[in-house]
């Protein structure tokens, strides 16, 4: 009984000291939030200050935004938080051995360089900026599997029809790779995968390129800075009318210093199309109704290696280096059946033309860039060279054979061959420095050299007697050389607290000299051009409130043609409806003016935004009637456009399991086309919308449904027909929520196909594509990380 009583004493006696020993712990506690929400996945690092390159303790905020640093023994030390989207908190703490709680930090957004801005760790699928917002790619989930076009299909405001064309409020946006321009101008090109976020500039100040006339789309491909080593590997198979497969690894490794990271993707699939078109020549009595159907059976292959090399000597410097390496195949069997009949619908001739069209590309991008901090966080300057190689190769067979009005072969078929071969270099030299003038303005100024060039041959040749014969008169070469030195300044500023500023405003200068020559090897077309212009911005912007804003800006802008736009070859695998480029496009002109208002709330949000745009010289894509009755596509400086609309999204999230984003664009456009000969449409209303909608069933467990309609869109001849679809996915956490098995439905109903409907004056037709969208993708994930001091970020990993 006496040892009972001993063994008792002594382990009260151990219980009690335990006790005494936690309740002493030496630790350091607070809590994170970004003004209005904690903030979760805060890195919180504490460094002494005697040696500020090694790390006395790491912790990571949990949902709540809390944290907590035990076992720090007495010193000086320097406490950081950092988050990607956010400004590097600092602050020296003088640790005793007692507990401290050093209460609520509230960090403040990050948004002054484009290349910067990507959606922080918070995984929100939305985060506003200034100028935009920023799309968080790994929350989107309907989308595995596919490409680029495929994920904005699921941004807010982007509208994107059956074909892959991209419009920002009714114009193509200016599309950047990693803040960059870009080789890459094919959005299949990149691998839903390989991209991190992507990021929606829609009023560009003077900062960015004047070429952006409907905003600017900013790319911004995965790399990981999680410390230690860390992998992932994605595998995704699935089916729409022919089989589909894809994966991508993901390799990195990163210390104090140097981040080192090595990525590959791929993705192959089958795909099939059917065209449909039907048009009436008025004046043309012989080939006065044409009906066409085509059906295409497509195989494409995507490949991409990423490599990136970080390397950081101190806080205030860091180095990087990034390489892309792209490959693309696409090998396309088409057979188009075309029926000619007469005024009176007569049989006047009927022909099958087949052609099989084998198209390499090769893609290769270097980036080096340099940034540079101040211990002013105002103060900044970064500096980047790139550039980028690209070899495209299209290789076609035509074959064509010719039947009576009892579909019996006349003669033998006609032979064909063309090939189009293209050779681009892209590099960029760019610059921006910021530099605080006074206590609350700042002056932005940069540099950017773009330098393009271009070389095309293109060959076509027609079977005699055994032997291709080229045909001079349908052959030629094409080389196009720009160059654009551009420099910018700009002046942001605000009046009020530097917590709560009640205006904010900016005033920029953007000067850009454009130097281009175009010339085709028999010289039948050849343009020079020469030309400093001056692209002015300014915007106010009144804080109502904390969270609430009103915002008043004006740009002029410049949309000038790209290459596919002067490259003057014609692509004739469709004999009656060939298209090419127009060499003597002039740039279009634009002036913006627009108004905005943001509002948010705990669970609400909302920004709308109402636009007014005036166009001079505007480029639009235009038919004409030929002699023979065919109809050449070509784009045109139609006249003078103005366009005004709104543009509105709304998110909220009224319980824990749902939450929702909904966007709509409605704009008003007219058109001044005094300046063709024939009718052209005056006058036109168009919409799009979309819905995404985002469940949690059950814990690890997500649900995402995505609804887009895109109207009938107004062309200079006619209008594009409304373009609608739904897309599913899901997504369940396995084990410790390292691995990810993921289900995906694209466009559930088979609804999505595109077509235009045009009625002039000589012609009107109508013509209609589907392709095989809906498709069926079973992806798995598994994501691998190393140990950083006790414990590393949990489930950051951006493939997750």
């Amino acid at each position: 009984m006496k040892k009972c009583r001993q063994n008792l004493s002594l382990l009260i006696l151990l219980f009690t000291l335990s006790q005494f020993s936690f309740g002493q712990n030496s630790s350091i506690k607070g809590t994170v939030s970004d003004g209005k929400l904690a903030v979760e996945f805060v890195d919180v690092i504490l460094k002494n200050t005697i040696d500020s390159t090694k790390v006395a303790n790491y912790a990571v905020t949990d949902i709540s935004g809390n944290f907590v640093l035990e076992n720090i023994p007495s010193g000086d030390y320097q406490l950081q938080l950092k988050l990607i989207g956010f400004k590097t908190f600092k602050q020296k703490i003088k640790f005793s051995g007692s507990p401290i709680s050093i209460g609520t930090i509230t960090l403040q957004s990050d948004t002054n360089l484009l290349n910067a801005v990507v959606v922080n760790s918070q995984k929100k699928q939305i985060q506003k900026t200034d100028e935009g917002f920023v799309f968080n790619a790994v929350s989107n989930i309907s989308q595995s599997g596919g490409t680029a076009t495929d994920m904005l299909k699921s941004i807010p405001t982007v509208a994107v029809d059956a074909d892959g064309g991209i419009t920002l409020r009714g114009k193509s946006p200016m599309i950047l790779i990693n803040g960059k321009n870009s080789a890459i101008t094919n959005m299949d090109q990149i691998a839903a995968s390989s991209i991190e976020s992507i990021e929606v500039i829609s009023n560009p100040t003077a900062k960015y390129d004047a070429n952006a006339e409907s905003g600017i789309i900013n790319i911004k491909l995965k790399k990981n800075n999680q410390s230690g080593i860390n992998g992932a590997v994605v595998l995704g198979g699935g089916f729409g009318a022919k089989g589909r497969l894809n994966s991508s690894v993901l390799l990195n490794q990163k210390s104090e210093k140097w981040n080192l990271g090595l990525g590959y993707d791929n993705r192959f699939a089958g795909r099939t199309k059917k065209i449909k078109g039907e048009r009436t020549n008025n004046f043309i009595d012989d080939e006065h109704f044409i009906y066409q159907n085509r059906n295409d059976e497509r195989t494409e292959g995507l490949q991409n290696l990423k490599l990136n090399i970080d390397f950081s000597p101190n806080e205030r410097n860091s180095f990087s280096f990034e390489a892309l390496g792209n490959i693309e195949s696409q090998d396309n069997d088409e057979t188009l059946h075309s029926q000619v009949n007469t005024s009176a619908n007569q049989f006047f001739s009927n022909n099958i033309r087949h052609s099989l069209e084998l198209e390499r590309s090769k893609v290769g991008e270097l980036a080096f860039s340099y940034d540079r901090k101040f211990a002013d966080d105002r103060k900044s300057l970064n500096a980047s060279i790139t550039s980028s190689f690209n070899k495209h190769k299209e290789n076609t067979d035509i074959d064509t054979n010719n039947y009576d009005h009892y579909n019996a072969l006349i003669g033998d078929a006609s032979l064909q061959r063309t090939h189009n071969y293209e050779h681009e270099n892209i590099s960029n030299a760019i610059v921006n420095y910021a530099i605080p003038v006074a206590e609350k303005s700042i002056i932005e100024t940069g540099y950017k050299g773009t330098f393009r060039f271009f070389n095309s041959d293109f060959q076509s040749a027609d079977m005699n007697n055994g032997h291709y014969i080229i045909d001079p008169l349908a052959s030629n070469s094409f080389k196009y050389n720009e160059q654009i030195n551009a420099v910018y300044g700009m002046l942001n500023s605000y009046i009020g607290d530097k917590e709560n500023p009640k205006w904010k405003y900016n005033l920029g200068l953007r000067a850009e000299n454009v130097s281009n020559t175009g010339a085709t090897q028999n010289n039948s077309d050849h343009f020079s051009n020469d030309y400093l212009k001056l692209f002015p911005s300014a915007s106010l912007q009144m804080n109502l409130a904390s969270d609430e804003f009103v915002k008043m800006g004006y740009s002029k802008r410049i949309n000038r043609p790209d290459l596919d736009d002067l490259n003057p070859f014609v692509d004739i695998t469709d004999a009656l409806n060939p298209h090419g480029g127009n060499p003597y496009l002039k740039p279009e002109i634009i002036h913006i003016a627009e108004m905005s208002y943001n509002k948010e709330w705990s669970k609400y949000s909302f920004s709308t935004n109402a636009f007014y745009r005036n166009a001079t010289d505007a480029i639009r894509q235009y038919a004409e009637l030929k002699d023979n009755g065919v109809i050449l596509l070509q784009p045109r400086n139609i006249g003078s456009t103005i366009t005004y609309g709104l543009e509105t999204i709304f998110s909220l999230k009224p319980v824990g399991f749902y939450d929702a984003n909904i966007s709509i664009t409605a704009f008003q456009q007219k058109i001044n086309a005094s300046n063709l000969a024939q009718d052209v449409v005056n006058s036109a209303f168009s919409w799009y919308g979309k819905i995404i909608n985002n469940f949690i069933p059950w814990k690890g467990g997500k649900l995402q449904i995505i609804g887009n309609y895109n109207s009938a869109l107004a062309t200079p001849q006619g209008k594009r027909i409304p373009v609608y679809n739904v897309d599913m996915g899901f997504q369940q956490k396995l084990g410790k929520g390292n691995a990810r098995l993921g289900l995906v439905v694209t466009d559930m109903f088979n609804t999505l196909e595109s077509g235009y409907k045009n009625n002039t004056y000589l012609f009107s037709n109508n013509r209609t594509s589907k392709s095989d969208t809906r498709a069926l993708m079973v992806t798995f994930a598994y994501s691998f990380k190393s140990d950083f001091k006790e414990k590393l970020l949990e489930n950051q990993f951006s493939t997750e």
